[in-house]
């Protein structure tokens, strides 16, 4: 029982030196609690205040000074390197799909033979213009047919007017012939609409696709012919996250490079924002509306699409200046031939080193190697690194030993 707990006090006190020689911090933490060590940066700094208790003749290089006193600290050599400011969030890349501004697949309108094509796929058409034609001899008899009746009503309706007005007839034989003329009218409509339909326009302008149907074949209301692609602006679909939705609004600026015009950039605007949120992806709908004055941009193209933010600020370290304590993250920063801790809270890693949330400035002299032996307020010598000139300026302006 006496072996195993002068063994556990054996193991307590070797874990506790390690700790003491092994952790920079350890002499300050007991300091903290009022317990100072005769050895350490604590009472290195506070012998540092009397000469040295060398053998030699007195002086700043070595020596025991008349009145005696412990050994001065001496001052630790590192490495520093300076802080930068980087700007993140201020660029949005997504990758989009260009549709045309505006789209219509050209249908049949009635039921019948096809006669005749007028158009060619790539071919630019204005509103209006004829796409295809049915055989429409029947139609156009009957046309024809009702024009003439029309006008017989229309020829009755005048006659009996004239002897109404004399009193020559009644007045239902009056109302009988506008009734005519006015049936007649309605059939001549009916005729020419059924006459209309024969023919195959387009809605709007833009530029012919693939044509689905051929002459002579027999079709059915509501085929397919083509479709009518207005390209004369390109809308691009993409999604941005969810951060970026109270950033956005229409107007904005975007730029984008198609895959298949690689070298060459395209401006544009947001044109339309989704009302709300996709759950599943948490990501936002946005178009963005690009000019195709030049028509190099089709329909179907993927596009990257880049968008400007203001975009934050945060000074960011050399990555192995970073350490780690109970109180969080910090970083040792050369102040005045000393270190001082600076606590920084990591807010994002990437190329330029780490970006953190610190009393940091662009500039300021980081130690990035011997930061194991530092404490608050030991004095360091910088060996490489920003810093070093203002040190070694210091060690030539003091007086030689």
């Amino acid at each position: 029982m006496i072996r195993q707990l002068l063994a556990s006090l054996v193991v307590l006190a070797i874990a506790g030196l390690a700790w003491l020689f092994l952790v920079p911090s350890a002499p300050e933490t007991l300091a903290r609690v009022g317990i100072v060590l005769p050895f350490g940066p604590t009472a290195q700094a506070e012998a540092g205040a009397g000469p040295r208790a060398t053998g030699g003749a007195g002086g700043p290089g070595g020596a025991r000074g008349p009145g005696g006193g412990g050994f001065a600290s001496r001052a630790t050599n590192v490495v520093t390197s300076g802080v930068n400011l980087v700007t993140i969030n201020h660029t949005l890349n997504a990758i989009g799909e260009g549709s045309p501004a505006r789209s219509v697949t050209v249908t049949t309108p009635s039921t019948g033979t096809l006669s005749e094509v007028l158009v060619r796929p790539g071919q630019t058409v204005a509103a209006g213009d004829v796409i295809a034609r049915f055989e429409a001899e029947a139609e156009q008899i009957e046309y024809d047919r009702a024009r003439l009746a029309a006008d017989d009503a229309a020829a009755a309706l005048t006659r009996t007017s004239g002897l109404a007005s004399s009193n020559v007839v009644a007045g239902t034989a009056l109302a009988a012939a506008e009734l005519a003329n006015s049936n007649a009218q309605l059939a001549l409509r009916s005729a020419e609409l059924a006459l209309e339909r024969r023919t195959v326009t387009s809605p709007i302008a833009g530029t012919v696709g693939l044509i689905q149907v051929s002459p002579g074949n027999y079709v059915a209301a509501q085929t397919a012919v083509t479709t009518i692609d207005d390209t004369s602006s390109i809308l691009i679909d993409f999604w941005v996250p969810e951060r970026y939705a109270t950033q956005i609004a229409t107007d904005m600026p975007v730029e984008v490079t198609a895959v298949a015009q690689p070298g060459r950039a395209f401006t544009g605007n947001i044109s339309v924002i989704d009302n709300r949120i996709d759950p599943a992806s948490r990501t936002l709908q946005v178009q963005a509306e690009i000019p195709n004055e030049d028509n190099m941009l089709r329909a179907g193209m993927s596009f990257s699409v880049s968008l400007g933010f203001p975009g934050e600020d945060y000074p960011a370290v050399n990555p192995l200046a970073i350490l780690w304590s109970a109180e969080g993250s910090y970083v040792w920063k050369y102040q005045d031939g000393a270190a001082a801790k600076v606590m920084a809270e990591i807010v994002q890693r990437n190329s330029d080193g780490v970006l953190v949330r610190a009393d940091l400035a662009p500039g300021d002299a980081i130690i990035t190697e011997g930061i194991l032996q530092l404490s608050e307020g030991m004095p360091v010598t910088i060996l490489e690194g920003p810093g070093g000139d203002d040190a070694a300026q210091a060690a030539q302006a003091a007086p030689e030993s």
